[in-house]
Parts: structure tokens; sequence; C-alpha cells
């Protein structure tokens, strides 16, 4: 049979003994939309073994989303988007292209979608944090001066106390 456990002040019910590594269940009115975590896998092998591993990366952690760009001996140019995680060893890359035709484009697509900084990677490997601004002025969006619509239509704190009056016509 299964024990269950309380905690003070909720109504969450932890099943199993002792309440250790159990999950946890949530109300049965809770109507909130049940959101995954994004995780990202990233393959490798262990240096001293050989062994393949997979870790899972939560999308959470890593710090950004970095571009770079490559010239081989050969004269070609080659873009990277990388996700890039504190610990270089999870860096996980995530598109790759000969030139630079798309590499903008996916690179701002997948900072926007993950809700990530941008990073441009320098030549020896120092991450850069992209800024749209000339001469030390920012470019790009203009903060509104005006109300946005649902303020607009707020009547003040005052007001709603005192009732309409009826215009006679």
């Amino acid at each position: 049979m299964l024990q269950g456990t309380t905690i003070k002040g909720s109504n969450v019910i932890l099943f199993g003994k002792n309440g250790d590594n159990m999950p946890v269940l949530n109300p049965a009115n809770d109507n909130a939309p049940i959101e995954e975590v994004k995780t990202v896998t990233v393959r490798k092998n262990l240096s001293k073994s050989g062994v393949p591993i997979k870790v899972k990366v939560p999308v959470t952690e890593f710090i950004g989303v970095a571009v770079a760009t490559k010239i081989s001996e050969e004269g070609v140019l080659t873009s990277s988007i990388e996700l890039v995680h504190p610990d270089s060893g999870l860096n996980y890359k995530v598109f790759e292209e000969e030139g630079n035709h798309a590499v903008v484009a996916e690179w701002q697509n997948w900072g926007k979608k993950l809700a990530l900084p941008l990073f441009i990677r320098a030549g020896n490997g120092d991450l850069v944090p992209y800024t749209q601004k000339v001469g030390g002025v920012l470019l790009g969006s203009e903060t509104s001066r005006r109300k946005l619509a649902p303020q607009a239509n707020r009547r003040p704190r005052f007001l709603n106390r005192r009732k309409l009056g009826l215009v006679s016509g």
C-alpha cells in the first residue's frame, strides 16, 4: 500500500516512502497548461574510455546562441550556429552551411524561439555580445510615448468612485 505525505500549507500529496525522489502530483483542479521542459541531447565520447554517452541538457541552462564563420585553407567559407553552455564541452551545434546565405536569419530565429541572447564568436574563440549600435546609439524599435491600448481605456482610480453622469438631450 502506498503511504501519502502531505506538505504543510499545500494540497499536494507525495506518494511513496518518506517522500524521497518522488514525483509531485498536481491537484485535480489545476487547469494550467503543462509545459514540457525543452532539452537538447548532447552526444559525446568520454576522453579516457571512449564510451559514447548522451547528456540531456535543459535549454534554460544555455547562455546564448552564437554564430561563427571560418575560412578553410581552400578558401571555402563555412558558417555555423551553436548553443553556448557555460561548460564548453556541452556546446551544441544546431546549424552549419557553406557560405553565409541563411545563417543570419537562422541565428536570429534560434535566439528568438529559445529566448536566448545572441553572440558572435570572434576568431580567437571569444564571445562578443550582439547589439545593434552605431556610435553608441542603439538602433531598432522606438520606445512608445503613448499609452498602450489596455492602459488607454483605464479610468483613473479617483474617477472609478464617481458615477457616470446622464446626458439629457
